[in-house]
Order: C-alpha cells, then sequence, then structure tokens
C-alpha cells in the first residue's frame, strides 16, 4: 500500500488490529530461527559426526582412527578381522594383491564385492544382534580402501574382471581434462559397484626430471611434470571420481605434500626432498591446494591426503635420525596452516598416514630388525597430525601377528585416551573428522543404505572404448620430428618384409597362489598386428613372416646361454624390428635388456627400420640410443588398448599428435620450456570491459558506441589466451608485461606486470597525461602483440583509434621503430552495447496511460460514490501507476530485463500493474473507514 494512501486517522478498533497484526509477525520472525537452527545443524554430516561421538567409548573412538590389513578372501567367523571388527571397532580395512584379499576365479568381481559386502554385514551384526538389546554401540560403516592406480600389474589390486585403466601419465598425455574426468568417473563407478568407499589415490605428484630415473622415481603414476598440468587433471579425475561413485567413494590425494623429487623410494627407505617451504610451494605443493582449499567446488575437492614418509629441507638441517613429515609434527602442521590448507582441514580434510608397517618405517625406527614398537610408532604418527593410521605388516618384535599388535595398540589408545586429556581431545577432533566423512558418504547409516547394489556389476568393464581415446589422444612420436618422420619411414610394412618383435615382459599374480599373468605378453604386439592387418581381416601381413621374442629371450642371447634363440638369424633377416619397452628398472635386469643390444650388438640393428614403443616412461633411453633408432614413441600404458593404438602407428593408420607430459633429456625436450609462450604467436590485446548482454529478439540493437576514457579514469586491459610451444594454455602465473608509451616517446614510459589466470592476464593502466597512448604485451619469450593506440585529449577524452598486430618491443623493452600504420576502426562485436532503458516515447505512452485511466476513476467515483472518493481514487491510481514507471526509470535491479525484453510494451503493463495496485489501496481504504463508521453508529 502506498503511504500516501494509509489515512492518517484511525479508529482504536482498528489500530489495535493492526498492532496485534504486527506484534504476532514480529513474534513469528523472531521464534522461526530459534527452532530452525538446532535441527538444521544435526543434519549436517558435522552435526551428525558430533552427535554420534558423544554416543561412543573410548574404545570405540579410538578404534575409528585404525585403517587395517588381513590375510584371506574371506571374513571368518572369530577371524582376526572379525574381531578387530566387532571388538576393535575399527575404522575400515585396505584390500590388496599382497594380503590374498583377491583370487584369480572365474568371477573375481563378484567374490571382491561378496567380500566387501561381508565386511559391512559383520560391522552391522556387530551393532544389532539378532533377539538382543544392541551392547557394542550404534552400526559405524567402514571404510573400505584400495589401491588401483591403473596399467595393470604391479599397482593395480584387482587385476582382472574391471576395466584396465591408463596410467596417470597416459591421462597427462592427453592434456585433456574432460577425458581426465571422464577416466575417473569410470573408476568411481566401478569401485563403488565392488562396495569400496575410500580410494587411496591418485598420486598428484609433480614428476622432477632431476629425479626421474630407474626404479628411484614414480614413473607413469603421475599427471606429468608440470604443476599446473597436473593441478588441472588432478581437479578433473577427482571431480570424475566422486560423480562416477555417486559421492559415495572418499578420494585421498597421494603422496603428500609430494614425491616427484624424491631421491629413493620411500616404499624401502625414508626419501628425502630438500627443498624449503617456498620452493615446496611452487612446485610439489600446488596440484594440492588446488584440490583443496582452493578447489573450485566440493567435487574438484579431495577427501583426505595420504602422508608420504618422506624427509624434507623445510625439517632444517636433515640427517639420518630426522623423521620423516608424516612422524614430524612441527613440519606437517607448518605445512597444514597454510592458507591453502587451513579452509579444507577446518573443513574436515582428512590427514592419512601412509602404510606405518612398511619397510621403511621399520629401518628408520629399528635399523637393526630387533625392536619395533608398534604401539609407539603409531602413536608418533598420531601426534604428528595423521588422523587415520593405515597399518599393514603392522608387527611388533616382541608380537606374533599383526593381530596381536593391532590390539595391544589400541589397548594403548584407550587407556592414554583416559589418562590424558590432551591426547583425548586429538582423538576426538580426528575421530570427528572420520565421522563426518563418513556421514558425507552415507546420510543414514543403515545397511541398506551402504551396501551397494549387486545390479551395479553388469556395467563394469565396458570402458574399452574411453582407454582406446585416452591412447589415441596420448599417443606421440619423440623422436624424429614429426616432419622428419616421412623421410625416415616412408612407408609401412609390406606383405614381403620380415618383423622381429622385442616386448618387455612383466609377470605377476593376483594372489599368492594364483596362476601367473603377463602384461604385456610376448607375442601381444605380433596377434594385435595380425588382428588388425593380416590376411584373415583383408590384410596383407601373414604369420610366417612375424617374430616374436621376450626380453628374457634377448637377455640369454646377449648372455651367450645355450638355450636362447636365434635372435640373430632372425635380426639377420628382418627389415623391420619393433620394440616394446616398459619401464628400465636395475632391479630387474630383463628390462635393461634392449639398451645392452643397442650398445653390444648395434651392428646387428644396422639398416633396419627399428620402432620402439615406451609402454611406460619415456624417457629411459639416453640420447645415442635414440640416435640408433628409426622412431621412437611414447604410450605410457601396457594395456590392450595401447598396443591396439601402437599398431596402428606403425602402420600409419594413425598419426600421433601429442606432446610429452615430462622432460626427455634424451632429445633434449625440457617441459618448463615447452609451456612457456610460444614465440611465433601475436597475442591478442583489448579493453577488459563486461560482456554485452544477449539481445533479445524482440530489441533492434543499437550501433555500440565507442568508449572514451578522460584523463584520471583508469583504462581497464586484458590479453586474449596465450598459448605454450605445445598449443596448449600456458600455466597459470605466466608473467605478462603491458606496456605503456605516451605521445612521441619511443621509450616504454610504464611496465605493468600481471601473471595469467586461464591463459588471460589483465591490468589497468591510470590515463594522467595527454597525447598518443600506445599499448603493447609481452610474456617472454613471446615479444609479438596486438597494439592499442588511444589519442588522449584534454576535453575529448581517449579514443582507440586502432588496433594492430605488430612487432612489440623487444626484450629490453625498448619498442622496434614501426611505420604507423591507418587508424582502423575498433570492432564493434569487442564492445557491448549500453543497458537498455526507457525513453522519451516511453514515458509519454506510460504517463498518458496512468493519467487516462486516473481520470475515469475520478469521474466514476464521482457518480458512484462521492466527489472526495472519486479523487481519491484517482489520486491512489495515478500515485501507484507513476510509482512503478519511475521503477524501470531508475534502472532499478530487474528493470533492464522488463526493457531489454519487452520494450515499450513491457514498461505499459509495469505501469498498468501500478495503476491496479493504487486502486486496490483505494478500496481498502475506503472499506477501512466505512467498518469505522459503522462502528461508531453501534
Amino acid at each position: 500500500m502506498t503511504l500516501a494512501c494509509v489515512p492518517v486517522k484511525k479508529a482504536a478498533r482498528s489500530a489495535r488490529l493492526w498492532r496485534a497484526l504486527l506484534v504476532f509477525v514480529l513474534l513469528l520472525g523472531l521464534t522461526a530461527p530459534v527452532t530452525a537452527t538446532p535441527n538444521a545443524q544435526t543434519n549436517t554430516p558435522e552435526g551428525k559426526a558430533r552427535q554420534l561421538l558423544a554416543e561412543m567409548t573410548p574404545r570405540e573412538r579410538v578404534g575409528q582412527l585404525f585403517l587395517v590389513t588381513f590375510e584371506g578372501p574371506t571374513v571368518a567367523d572369530k577371524s582376526a578381522i572379525y574381531q578387530l571388527i566387532t571388538a576393535g571397532h575399527v575404522g575400515g580395512v585396505v584390500l590388496s594383491r599382497e594380503n590374498n584379499n583377491f583370487t584369480d576365479q572365474e568371477d573375481v568381481v563378484a567374490a571382491a564385492y561378496q567380500l566387501t559386502s561381508q565386511l559391512q554385514q559383520t560391522e552391522w551384526a556387530a551393532a544389532n544382534p539378532i533377539g538382543e538389546t544392541p551392547a557394542n554401540g550404534a552400526y559405524v560403516p567402514l571404510l573400505i580402501g584400495i589401491s588401483q592406480e591403473g596399467d595393470s600389474y604391479p599397482y593395480d589390486q584387482i587385476l582382472s574382471g574391471l576395466t584396465t585403466l591408463p596410467s596417470q601419465m597416459a591421462i597427462g598425455a592427453t592434456w585433456n581434462t574432460d577425458l581426465a574426468q571422464q577416466v575417473g568417473s569410470l573408476q568411481g563407478k566401478e569401485l563403488e559397484a565392488l562396495g569400496f568407499n575410500f580410494l587411496l589415490g591418485p598420486s598428484l605428484d609433480v614428476l622432477d626430471p632431476l629425479y626421474s630415473s630407474g626404479s628411484q622415481d614414480l614413473g607413469v603414476r603421475s599427471f606429468g611434470g608440470d604443476p599446473y598440468w597436473v593441478a588441472e587433471m588432478s581437479k578433473a579425475y577427482i571431480q570424475g571420481l566422486h560423480e562416477g561413485s555417486q559421492s559415495r567413494l572418499a578420494v585421498i590425494a597421494a603422496h603428500f605434500p609430494g614425491r616427484g623429487s624424491a631421491d629413493r623410494s620411500p616404499e624401502t627407505e625414508i626419501a628425502t626432498v630438500r627443498k624449503s617451504l617456498d620452493e615446496l610451494k611452487d612446485f610439489e605443493l600446488e596440484p594440492y591446494f588446488a584440490v583443496s582449499s582452493q578447489a573450485p567446488d566440493s567435487g574438484t575437492m579431495t577427501d583426505g591426503m595420504l602422508v608420504s614418509h618422506i624427509r624434507y629441507g623445510i625439517q632444517g638441517n636433515i640427517r639420518d635420525a630426522t623423521r620423516p613429515v608424516s612422524f614430524d609434527q612441527n613440519a606437517l602442521s607448518l605445512i597444514l596452516q597454510l592458507p591453502e590448507f587451513s579452509i579444507w582441514r577446518e573443513n574436515g580434510g582428512l590427514m592419512v598416514s601412509d602404510n606405518l608397517g612398511s619397510a621403511s618405517v621399520r629401518r628408520f625406527f629399528d635399523p637393526s630388525n630387533t625392536s619395533f614398537d608398534a604401539r609407539q610408532v603409531a602413536r608418533s604418527a598420531f601426534l604428528a597430525g595423521n588422523d587415520l593410521l593405515y597399518v599393514n605388516n603392522f608387527i611388533s618384535s616382541d608380537d606374533p601377528d599383526q593381530y596381536t599388535t593391532i590390539t595391544r595398540t589400541l589397548d594403548f589408545f584407550a587407556l592414554r585416551y583416559q589418562q590424558d586429556a590432551v591426547f583425548a581431545q586429538q582423538v576426538d577432533a580426528s575421530v570427528e573428522r572420520i565421522l563426518t566423512l563418513k556421514f558425507r558418504l552415507y546420510p543414514e547409516f543403515d545397511l541398506d543404505q551402504v551396501l551397494s547394489e549387486g545390479s551395479g556389476l553388469a556395467g563394469i568393464n565396458q570402458g574399452s572404448g574411453l582407454v582406446f581415446e585416452v591412447a589415441r589422444q596420448a599417443a606421440a612420436l619423440i623422436s624424429p620430428a614429426q616432419t622428419e618422420l616421412q623421410a625416415i619411414l616412408p612407408s609401412q610394412p609390406q606383405a614381403s618384409d620380415r618383423i622381429v618383435f622385442f616386448t618387455d615382459v612383466l609377470t605377476g599374480r593376483q594372489c599368492s597362489n594364483c596362476v601367473d599373468t603377463t602384461a604385456p605378453s610376448a607375442s601381444e604386439f605380433q596377434e594385435t598386428i595380425l588382428r588388425l592387418y593380416g590376411t584373415q581381416t583383408g590384410g596383407s601381413i601373414t604369420r610366417a613372416r612375424l617374430t616374436s621374442y621376450s626380453f628374457l629371450d634377448l637377455l640369454l642371447y646377449l648372455n651367450q646361454n645355450q638355450d636362447a634363440p636365434d635372435i640373430e638369424g632372425a635380426l639377420s633377416m628382418a627389415n623391420w624390428v619393433v620394440v616394446a619397452l616398459l619401464d628400465a628398472d636395475p632391479d630387474r635386469p630383463t628390462s635393461l635388456a634392449f639398451q645392452r643390444l643397442l650398445s653390444e650388438r648395434p651392428e646387428l640393428l644396422r639398416n633396419k627400420n627399428v620402432v620402439v614403443f615406451a609402454f611406460n616412461a619415456p624417457y629411459d633411453l639416453d640420447a645415442t640410443d635414440i640416435t640408433k633408432l628409426s622412431a621412437y614413441y611414447a604410450m605410457y600404458s601396457k594395456g590392450p588398448e595401447f598396443v591396439d593404438v601402437a599398431a596402428r602407428l606403425l602402420f600409419q593408420d594413425l598419426s600421433p599428435g601429442s606432446a610429452l607430459p615430462v622432460s626427455v633429456p634424451g632429445i633434449g625436450y625440457d617441459l618448463f620450456t615447452a609451456t612457456t609462450p610460444n614465440p611465433n604467436q601475436t597475442i591478442p590485446l583489448s579493453l577488459d570491459l563486461p560482456e554485452p548482454e544477449p539481445a533479445s529478439e524482440l530489441v533492434t540493437p543499437e550501433p555500440t558506441p565507442i568508449p572514451t576514457f578522460k584523463i584520471g579514469e583508469v583504462l581497464p586491459l586484458k590479453t586474449g589466451i596465450i598459448y605454450d610451444h605445445n598449443g596448449h594454455i600456458v600455466p597459470d602465473g605466466t608473467v605478462v608485461r603491458f606496456m605503456f608509451t605516451v605521445g612521441a616517446e619511443t621509450d616504454v614510459v610504464q611496465t605493468v606486470e600481471a601473471t595469467t589466470q586461464n591463459g588471460i592476464a589483465r591490468a589497468s593502466y591510470h590515463i594522467d597525461r595527454q597525447g598518443l597512448l600506445e599499448i603493447s604485451v609481452i610474456s617472454e619469450p613471446a615479444y609479438n602483440s596486438d597494439r592499442l593506440r588511444l589519442d588522449v585529449a584534454e576535453d575529448s577524452g581517449a579514443v582507440i583509434t586502432a588496433i594492430v598486430p605488430t612487432a612489440s618491443p623487444t626484450a629490453t623493452l625498448t619498442p622496434s621503430a614501426t611505420p604507423t600504420p591507418e587508424p582502423t576502426p575498433i570492432p564493434t562485436q569487442a564492445l557491448p552495447p549500453l543497458p537498455p532503458r526507457a525513453k522519451t516515447g516511453d514515458w509519454v505512452v506510460s504517463v498518458a496511460a496512468v493519467l487516462g485511466l486516473a481520470a475515469l476513476a475520478v469521474w466514476l467515483g464521482m457518480r458512484l460514490a462521492s466527489a472526495r472518493w472519486g479523487l481519491r481514487w484517482g489520486l491512489c491510481m495515478a500515485i501507484g501507476g507513476l510509482a512503478a514507471y519511475n521503477y524501470i526509470a531508475l534502472d532499478l535491479p530487474g528493470s533492464q530485463v522488463v526493457v531489454g525484453q519487452g520494450g515499450t510494451a513491457g514498461i505499459l503493463l509495469v505501469s498498468l500493474g501500478g495503476v491496479a495496485l493504487g486502486a486496490i489501496a483505494a478500496w481498502v481504504w475506503r472499506s477501512v473507514e466505512r467498518r469505522d463508521k459503522g462502528d461508531k453508529a453501534g
């Protein structure tokens, strides 16, 4: 109701009614939040966790801190794992090949699902005994974890039945975050269908080229060697894991705070990374920042981080006795207190220790292998800041088995909880984080909600097409350059050619009693070529002209073993030699057999087409080795789809189009240089103006005015996307310099330094003088850019007179002398139109309609009621209509939508709406007045 239409004097009864109504509304508004807040807090995962924590005993609380392992594929009644679940109240379990949790039976997937279900049912039965009052506390679902890194053996735990996913480096080599998300979604879907809710991965490590050698580095277990791209791939992969599992899979990013620069494998000995905190922030920690407090949404945020057993330079003078960061409270706290982690940690981010029973931990705490005290090791790891303690092969020197050690450790923790208030407080904080995570996975702790539906197993192992696409996009030609390949290999293998294959074979088992499996097999490359190009499928390649050997055969030949096959005879007749490389590992001599052939018997390969495919890390061959090859390809994974793509590359049905995601010293490829700006590009430059709103079909767009800027105003600027040497956007943080010259000066008078975000840099310039202003940018080593030229006049302001692509200043920031081109108009699509507003014609139409209706109301009111009420009626309608029009004319919120989409008709409808509200207000006014008069008469 318009205030002008409210009567000044009201009857006492009416006033009392209005006051009562006002008091009721105020009371309702004040009480509503008080009654709603507790329920809202309780219904959050955090609230539910706090409520459940308050109901748990000390033994139940400390049990939640432990992530245990056990032997075998079943949960037998009264077995060790049964007792740890029902009496120990452990927080979760981790399943692995090492502990024979999976078998090589025909349906390993169904067996794995049955095992995870049995584990959850054991916990449920303990909390809900049949025919008894629950005596063991509330049901708390188990975390059931697995490490399934991709690329099959040795880093997958389940070797068959699931899609053989590509390695992380293969995913990183696509430079395609959409593919990373799709692979993550595939893995999340498959693991959730099997009943897993806790993934120890992916690895967020950034490979440092200084430490990428032999068996000491991560190899293909990382997305690559650039922090920005590892972060981008990690975000996409984690988002896929969450989406594919329908947010029922906790993701634990490994190996915090980064092992890409470790000097040795931390699985066998405590490794060292001699980097300061600033160096870690610039390299190792960037991917972890991206998936914690800096994550754009909860989908890309990791649920926890796996803390590695590594020493870092932040710990001061590192000695042999210096504890790894996983056991150093000061060092781990220093990292977690960084702003990039603090918010994530406050919101329940979980820290998970790496295996406390690993060889490296035992070697550090018990060098003589005689006095390993598991209880003190667990206590040290917990006090350092780990919330969840992963224990495998966790046996004290004086204990007979792991079950005894874990039970005694649980007793030790429970006793400390009761005796030490500070220790109890830290336990409660960690358990609250663990319970919060579980409530995020399962809003209700009910067995039917926790168990995966068995029907989901039917959709498993259906991702071969996606894996093939990853293989196709990841494949890269390491040597020679693509432009030189045609001269070296002018054609594919012909029907008359003989091909000899050498394949490095890895042999592993699903369990200790299972049969051996090979990945790849010695003849897999040969069989793939026959399937694709053999005579049975319309090709010309015959089996008789193909010969396959394993690296073991080659090693026997080089060692002059009497059982060696006649490799020299086969090579003498061969036209082509095709080699399938895996990681070169000094601990596995067969993996070095081909490098020995290159150095010891190079004459056997002379005048032959030698084509090598690296199915794991692409940097194991040195420069001399590579000179002896016709072609050297990077494939990164050894699954069947990657062998398929390799065969198509050999027969030139596919062309490798990707770029290497890691440095390869053998060809002088440095990833840092490759990800700097491409010097051959012209960097776009424009004003940084708001994007224009989409034009309505009902409104004819007006010509875009050319913006002007006066002295004293700020000129907003931005570059277009800047690309690196590989054709991808440059990493975030790439330095860009905006350079400004004024008038006839030839030197740069001001430089503004900015950094890129998503490939684009932004800056602003304060206009402080008149004359010709010229702006350009450089991002070393890219010195070419568009140039903006503005003519700054004292009165009329600065007007853009030209945008011209021309050579920018050199690295000394001295502009090159170039002729001034004729001014060209700025493209109109680069500038947004002014926001739509009401025009004079709209005012005339609206006011005429409002006043006309108001006059009609005056006339009708005088005839039907009285002159006084006729004027009141007309006045209320006029005020309502004009107020509505003014709302549009003053460009208040929502008005641009009305003008832009409705035009004059829209404005008129809004004004008539105001008239209607005025008429209603007048009617209410008259009704109240008539009622008051009736009350007085009574």
